[in-house]
C-alpha cells in the first residue's frame, strides 16, 4: 500500500504545533475551517469541507508534543481506513546540521532558534489512483499552511489552499 510523507522543518517549539494540530481553533486555522475536536483518545474529529462534505478522524494516539495519531473512519472511499500520523521532534540547528543535512535548505530559511521537525504520514491507501496523486500535493499545500500558521498566526486553509 503507498503512503505519503512529508517533513518539514517548522520554527516554533513543538507544544505550539502540537496545539495546531490538536484543537478547533489550530486545526480550522490551517486545514479546513469549523473543525470540531477534542484533544483526548479515542474521540473523533470532524473536518467539514462545505455544507455536505466531511471527514472524521478517530484519534489513536496523543503524546503531548511528540505525536498525534488519526484513524480515518468517515469521507472520501479512498480515505476511510487510512492512518494519518504526526511526529514532533523539537531540535536545534547544530542538531539539525548533524544528523538532518537534508534539512539544510529548510534550515537555512528558518527564523529562530526554536526549532521542530514535523514528519507527516498519511498510510495504507489502497493504491497509486489519481485521489492519492492529488492529495499528496494537496498534503503538501496543507503542510506549507500548517507552517505558517505555527509561524506567523495564518495559514491558509481549504478552500484556499493552492493559493499563493
Amino acid at each position: 500500500m503507498p503512503n505519503i510523507n512529508h517533513a518539514v522543518l517548522i520554527a516554533v517549539p513543538a507544544h505550539r504545533v502540537y496545539a495546531a494540530i490538536t484543537s478547533s481553533q489550530g486545526l480550522s486555522a490551517w486545514w479546513t475551517p469549523n473543525v470540531l475536536a477534542e484533544a483526548k483518545e479515542g474521540s473523533v474529529v470532524r473536518f467539514p469541507f462545505g455544507a455536505h462534505y466531511y471527514k472524521e478522524m478517530r484519534i489513536i494516539d496523543l503524546v503531548p508534543d511528540k505525536l498525534v495519531a488519526w484513524h480515518c473512519t468517515a469521507g472520501a472511499d479512498e480515505w476511510v481506513g487510512t492512518d494519518l500520523n504526526f511526529k514532533l521532534n523539537q531540535t536545534d540547528r547544530g542538531t539539525i546540521l548533524r544528523a538532518h543535512p537534508e534539512l539544510q535548505g529548510q534550515l537555512e530559511q528558518a527564523a529562530g532558534e526554536e526549532l521542530t521537525i514535523l514528519r507527516f504520514c498519511h498510510n495504507n491507501w489502497r493504491g497509486e489512483t489519481l485521489m492519492y496523486a492529488e492529495c499528496n500535493y494537496t498534503w503538501g499545500s496543507f503542510m506549507r499552511s500548517l507552517k505558517r500558521y505555527c509561524e506567523t498566526g495564518n495559514g491558509t486553509p481549504w478552500p484556499l489552499q493552492h493559493r499563493g
